[in-house]
C-alpha cells in the first residue's frame, strides 16, 4: 500500500488540476503517469448535456477505433450452418444455437461481445434477462444483429467499442493501452469523440459535450480543453 501511495502521489504531482490540457499534452502526461506493473488502459470520460431519462436524449452506439483497444475480446455468435462456419473462420470464440443458449443459461458466459444472425433472435430473445443486464444483448442498431457475421466478428476483435450514456449523462470507455504510441492514442480518442458527436440526440439542447477527461486505469484524470478538441476534429 505504501508503494501505491507514493506512486499515486508522484502521478498527482504531474497533474495541474486547474489546467485544461490540449489532447497531445494530456496523452503524454497520462502515458508518463501509467507506472503500474501492468499495461494500463487509457480511459476517456465525457460529460454530456443530456438527460438520458428522456427517449430523445439517449446516446448509444458503436465505433471502431483505428488502432484497436489493446484488449483480447472473446466473441460469441449465435448462428447456424454456413453462417456459423463464417463466424468460426472470422475468429469467433464461441459459436452455436440452442446449445450456446443452454450454456449461457447454465452460467457459462466467458465472452465479451455477443453477435447473432437475424434468424437466431427467437433463441436469443429468451436470454434477455441474462444478457441484457450485462450489456451483451445483440442489437441491430449496434451491428450485433446482422447477417454479416464475419464482418461483425472482425470488428469486435479489431477494436470496436460500444458506448452508452449513463443516467448522469456520462459516457466512459477505454480507448487503448498506455503502451500505445501517442499518435495511436490520439487517433483513437478523436475517433471516439467523433462518434459521440455523430450520436448527438435530437433532444439535446445547449452545450452537448460539456467536459472531457482522460486518465489511465490507476492514474489521475486530466481535464481536456473541449473547444480545442472539437476544433481539432473539424480541422
Amino acid at each position: 500500500m505504501m508503494a501505491i501511495g507514493k506512486r499515486l502521489k508522484k502521478a498527482n504531482g504531474n497533474v495541474d488540476r486547474a489546467k485544461f490540457y490540449a489532447l497531445g499534452d494530456a496523452i503524454a502526461t497520462v502515458k508518463t503517469n501509467a507506472t503500474a506493473k501492468f499495461d494500463e488502459t487509457v480511459e476517456i470520460a465525457l460529460n454530456l448535456g443530456i438527460d438520458p431519462r428522456h427517449a430523445d436524449q439517449q446516446v448509444r452506439g458503436m465505433v471502431v477505433l483505428p488502432n484497436g483497444t489493446g484488449k483480447t475480446v472473446r466473441v460469441a455468435v449465435f448462428a447456424r450452418a454456413a453462417k456459423a462456419e463464417e463466424a468460426r473462420a472470422a475468429g469467433a470464440d464461441l459459436v452455436g444455437a440452442d446449445d450456446l443458449a443452454e450454456q449461457i443459461l447454465a452460467g457459462n458466459m466467458n465472452f465479451d461481445r455477443c453477435i447473432a444472425t437475424p434468424d437466431m433472435m427467437g433463441v436469443v430473445g429468451k436470454l434477455g434477462k441474462v444478457l441484457g443486464p450485462r450489456g451483451l444483448m445483440p442489437n441491430p442498431k449496434l451491428g450485433t444483429v446482422t447477417p454479416n457475421v464475419a464482418d461483425a466478428v472482425k470488428a469486435a476483435k479489431g477494436g470496436s467499442v460500444e458506448f452508452r450514456a449513463e443516467k448522469t449523462g456520462i459516457v466512459h470507455a477505454g480507448v487503448g493501452k498506455a503502451s500505445f504510441t501517442a499518435e495511436a492514442l490520439e487517433e483513437n480518442v478523436k475517433a471516439f469523440v467523433s462518434a459521440i458527436n455523430r450520436a448527438k440526440p435530437s433532444g439535446a439542447k445547449g452545450t452537448y459535450v460539456e467536459k472531457v477527461s482522460l486518465s489511465s486505469s490507476m492514474g489521475p484524470g486530466l481535464k481536456l480543453d473541449v473547444q480545442a478538441l472539437v476544433a481539432a476534429l473539424n480541422a
